[in-house]
């Protein structure tokens, strides 16, 4: 069976105007229907290796270009930068947007960056590790945190340790210990302080803290596992995003290396089924694959294999300021991924103060767009009683069009339903009646009346 391929539309969309060839006349030298090529080109369909090699073939195509990125993301996330308040007054229409992506690519690119950095704090500069983390971002967003041939590996693991034990920590550490002369040892906290794992070489030892749950326990030495097994797939994944910066090229390595651990414990077909079963039931996921809320709201934003596809959720982890330590879009196009700061009215902050539960929400943004979010406080203790705790809130994301066979959300009228009325941050937002701004609109002056004085803190030109 033929791998599944990537997602490259607008770079097929230039090179065929670069041959100055209609849709019709290129995809009947491709030997496609023109309307599967027009689905190539609408990045809905992904482009498979034997399309690959015809490109290569009829049109001396370098298949080496399909490893950059779209310009700015493609023309999806540059329609959300481009909504930003500060461009209201001006009209750019889809044609002219996918037009701006073909001629001008390397401005399209400019522009984006330079809008992110703008509105990660307007910063001249954001600091060599702001650089790094979005370059890995961007690189994971780029495979839509899909990886293919990971999961397939990692599937084909998982069913070979399940024949030798249910118990998948224990055939994993077995297999440490009989393939790589890799012994666990799990080591008190006054030890390993300030760890949760240590690779001890010269000892032949994977030390593990005791501070780890089971969940992350498991995790940790699927992680090792990867790290040695899938070590070909992975270099060959770091060595295609060509970051030329050793920090990048580490901390990508840790995603993908992570990526495979969270396949092994959740293999892709059989955590499909379960989700489809259960109506994405997270809290059985997360019983029945023997993992912790984050790791399953990880694994639900990277179901996109080719004809098994999950539902298109997001991820974000947040901390109280409403900073995302983590996010990642997969298949959703949401536009709460982006930005340095989360709506305050978002029922997701909700969950800091219900640990235990899965806060659910139907938020609707200006445009009348509707979200389904899922959010679940965790907390991380650094050591003994008394020592400080990290706190997050972890969210998953779907449209309410896609949502309704959510068991999470049974019982919601989607569509009808009240909704919290949200916006994408109070730099971006245009609700002239929100109590909880913190600041006027980007882009919007603000008007100040000696006369009055409204209940929203701020007034600004066009409330």
């Amino acid at each position: 069976m033929e791998k599944a391929g990537i997602f490259a539309g607008p770079r097929i969309r230039r090179l065929r105007r670069e041959q100055a060839l209609t849709q019709t006349a290129m995809a009947e030298r491709l030997g496609i229907s023109d309307s599967y090529l027009a689905l190539i080109e609408g990045n809905r369909r992904p482009l498979t290796a034997t399309l690959i090699l015809k490109l290569a073939d009829l049109f001396d195509f370098d298949v080496r270009s399909l490893a950059q990125d779209e310009p700015g993301g493609g023309s999806a996330a540059l329609r959300r930068r481009l909504s930003d308040p500060l461009f209201s007054d001006i009209s750019i229409d889809r044609a002219e947007l996918e037009a701006w992506i073909d001629n001008a690519p390397g401005a399209a690119e400019a522009f984006s960056r330079l809008f992110d950095r703008w509105q990660q704090g307007g910063q001249a500069s954001g600091g060599e590790g702001d650089e790094v983390m979005l370059a890995v971002r961007r690189e994971i967003e780029r495979w839509r945190n899909h990886f293919a041939d990971l999961d397939v590996a990692a599937e084909e693991l998982a069913d070979e340790l399940r024949m030798g034990s249910a118990d998948l920590y224990g055939a994993i550490s077995e297999r440490l210990r009989t393939r790589h002369q890799l012994s666990i040892r799990i080591l008190p906290m006054e030890t390993l302080p300030d760890r949760l794992s240590r690779l001890d070489l010269h000892a032949r030892q994977l030390q593990l803290s005791e501070m780890l749950d089971p969940a992350a326990r498991t995790f940790q030495v699927a992680y090792h596992l990867a790290g040695i097994e899938a070590a070909n797939e992975i270099a060959g994944l770091v060595k295609g995003a060509a970051f030329g910066n050793r920090a990048a090229e580490r901390l990508y390595r840790r995603h993908v290396t992570a990526y495979f651990a969270a396949a092994l414990m959740m293999p892709y077909g059989r955590f499909l089924r379960a989700c489809e079963a259960s109506g994405y039931d997270v809290e059985l996921l997360q019983r029945r694959f023997g993992a912790s809320f984050e790791q399953v709201a990880h694994r639900l934003t990277s179901l996109q294999r080719v004809g098994a596809r999950g539902l298109p959720f997001f991820m974000l982890r947040i901390d109280r300021a409403g900073q995302a330590s983590k996010r990642y879009a997969g298949a959703s196009a949401s536009p709460l991924v982006e930005g340095a700061q989360r709506c305050p009215v978002w029922g997701i902050h909700r969950a800091f103060d219900r640990p235990g539960e899965i806060v659910v929400t139907l938020a609707e943004l200006e445009d009348a767009a509707r979200w389904v979010t899922l959010a679940s406080a965790v907390r991380r203790q650094a050591g003994s009683v008394g020592a400080p705790t990290a706190e997050f809130v972890v969210a998953l994301g779907l449209s309410a069009a896609q949502a309704g066979t959510l068991a999470h959300a049974r019982g919601l009228d989607l569509g009808a339903a009240p909704a919290e009325p949200i916006g994408l941050g109070c730099r971006q937002c245009l609700r002239a009646d929100c109590i909880q701004r913190a600041r006027p609109p980007a882009g919007r002056p603000m008007t100040i009346s000696d006369r009055e004085r409204a209940m929203a803190p701020f007034s600004f030109v066009g409330d």
